[in-house]
């Protein structure tokens, strides 16, 4: 079964975008590369946003995102309602924002994450189920409550 994931970051996160979807070729993946495409500086604002877009649309089943840090585009990604994006820096944290939060977008920092252990952290996120039911199913539905009421 082929699972679909957009993917996108700005300039700071272009190489390790383009590793991790030379790392997955002739798998269950299709990625569906939202840019930047080069080196050259741009607002990862605007990939943020397109790539939030893209997943709450359903024409993604995840996101990964990617910039210095990962927290900018993390930002930009968790102003749209039906987006839950996580930072993560190792395999524990992606693993738990998947059963614990239904995270739907992974978001990594280039200057901060080597790539052996992002491409980890993408595997663990795209290969982790939500636990549905019970305290993380209550949590999950309260944050979607607290967009609603703003």
């Amino acid at each position: 079964m082929t699972i679909k994931v957009a993917i996108a970051g700005d300039h700071g996160g272009f190489a390790l975008k383009t590793q991790i979807q030379n790392d997955y070729k002739g798998s269950d993946v299709e990625w569906i590369d939202l840019g930047t495409n080069s080196e050259e500086s741009v607002d990862y604002p605007d990939y943020g946003y397109k790539l939030a877009d893209f997943v709450a649309s359903g024409q993604a089943d995840f996101g990964v995102a990617i910039c210095g840090s990962g927290i900018g585009i993390s930002m930009a990604l968790n102003r749209h309602p039906e987006i839950r994006a996580a930072v993560c820096a190792n395999t524990t944290m992606a693993r738990l924002t998947r059963i614990d939060n239904n995270a739907n977008v992974l978001c990594l920092g280039a200057r901060t994450t080597g790539s052996l252990v992002a491409l980890d952290c993408v595997h663990t996120f795209l290969t982790t189920d939500f636990e549905a039911g019970g305290r993380h199913e209550r949590r999950v539905g309260k944050l979607n409550k607290a967009i609603e009421r703003a």
